[in-house]
């Protein structure tokens, strides 16, 4: 009797979890604040390879810690807010927006957490700039007024698609996800990174000067991208190995 050969189907490669810090609102129509996460975000987090999971809100340590000890990697999202000046050791200066305090002091809890279990971190927009806080960097509070020069970074038209060039430097995590040299970008940020903190490199610039990303040298994946790579993905497919690559490094952190 002829059996048919045997099929060999190809394994799946595991889907780590990846969290994902939310944003924070408290809707006019409502007696409750509630969370909110772009649905980009998850999209890109799911297209990588993983399985993203919202971490809500809390100033328990061994809540954060319980966070952690379930994901492989983080993901830091961006807002419309800025970081406490405090928090890198100025004052407010004129030009400062909204602050968010509850969601920097949980997310700045998770970033710690995280790099020393060195978990894979992502941050995005302000989540870049609070990651380089975190690792003793200072911000510009306001582009325009404090970097003569610059160019307006919060672009008016559609974010789906780019506003300015940064060039990526070569020999980079950033160069591994996304290729080296010039890269198109979306911008919506009037904040910018000014002292990258310690054991920090900046992997990408504009061509007004402005950090585009960064990346500590001292931990396995910490890496800042300035811009919004989840929102480009239909437009310039190539931003989503940012996504790719935090994946990557969250499933070989937990083999």
């Amino acid at each position: 009797m002829n059996h048919p050969p045997p099929r060999h189907h190809g394994t799946t490669p595991r889907r780590p979890n990846i969290g994902l810090s939310p944003d924070w609102a408290q809707p006019a129509d409502s007696a409750f604040p509630r969370y909110e996460l772009k649905v980009p975000y998850a999209e890109a987090v799911l297209r990588a390879g993983g399985l993203p999971f919202v971490l809500p809100y809390t100033d328990d340590a061994s809540c954060v810690d319980a966070y952690l000890e379930r994901v492989s990697g983080l993901v830091v999202t961006g807002g419309a807010f800025d970081i406490p000046p405090a928090a890198y050791g100025e004052e407010a200066r004129d030009g400062m927006g909204p602050l968010k305090e509850g969601r920097t002091a949980f997310e700045a809890q998770l970033i710690r957490g995280a790099l020393k279990r060195n978990l894979p971190v992502l941050g995005v927009c302000g989540g870049m700039q609070l990651l380089a806080v975190v690792l003793g960097g200072t911000l510009f509070q306001d582009i325009l007024k404090e970097i003569p020069g610059a160019r307006d970074h919060e672009q008016k038209h559609d974010r789906t698609q780019p506003q300015h060039p940064v060039e990526v430097k070569n020999g980079t995590l950033l160069a591994e996800a996304v290729g080296h040299g010039q890269l198109m970008v979306n911008s919506t940020h009037h904040q910018a990174v000014n002292k990258p903190g310690t054991d920090v490199t900046v992997s990408a610039l504009s061509p007004d000067g402005v950090v585009e990303a960064i990346e500590s040298t001292a931990h396995a994946f910490a890496l800042g991208v300035q811009w919004h790579p989840e929102l480009m993905l239909g437009t310039i497919p190539v931003h989503l190995g940012v996504y790719k690559s935090l994946v990557q490094k969250a499933r070989e952190h937990r083999r």
